[in-house]
């Protein structure tokens, strides 16, 4: 039996397996005025190969599309549509270090959301940051020679 299956790993014949897709929540902006605009928006979403649950909050401006979809195509079938849209560019308020920063503070965004902005913040690895934490009072093991 031991030749019989080291010849078998050799000898199967095996027919190439497609990928499935992962299952993603996109998210994407598009402004809508009215009820038909919602309708629009969620009939050409939901007839999507792939998508399992689409998800409209009109107040927000929002879409949420959930299942096995890639987001440039769910993208480019809304703006299909005649709707402006885009990905969705907020985070949560309490996600950001600095939200008032004036990269991520925006005064269009729905209410505890500020836009996915670079903060400035100092490169933890850098030479400077790390000499200066060397004798800072917060770090717990900081030279104690002062």
């Amino acid at each position: 039996m031991g030749a019989l299956d080291f010849l078998s790993n050799y000898i199967t014949i095996s027919t190439p397996r497609k990928k499935r897709k992962a299952m993603q929540t996109v998210k994407i902006k598009v402004k809508m005025d009215c009820d038909g605009c919602e309708r629009r928006v969620r009939n050409a979403v939901s007839n999507m190969k792939g998508a399992k649950s689409v998800e409209v909050d009109r107040k927000q401006s929002r879409v949420t599309v959930t299942g096995y979809v890639e987001p440039n195509k769910v993208l480019n079938k809304i703006k299909s549509t005649g709707k402006r849209a885009e990905f969705w560019p907020y985070v949560p308020y309490n996600l950001v270090a600095y939200p008032y920063v004036a990269q991520a503070y925006d005064k269009k965004a729905p209410s505890g959301f500020v836009k996915n902005a670079v903060q400035a913040q100092p490169d933890p690895n850098a030479i400077d940051e790390k000499l200066t934490s060397l004798f800072s009072d917060e770090n717990p093991n900081a030279c104690s020679i002062m």
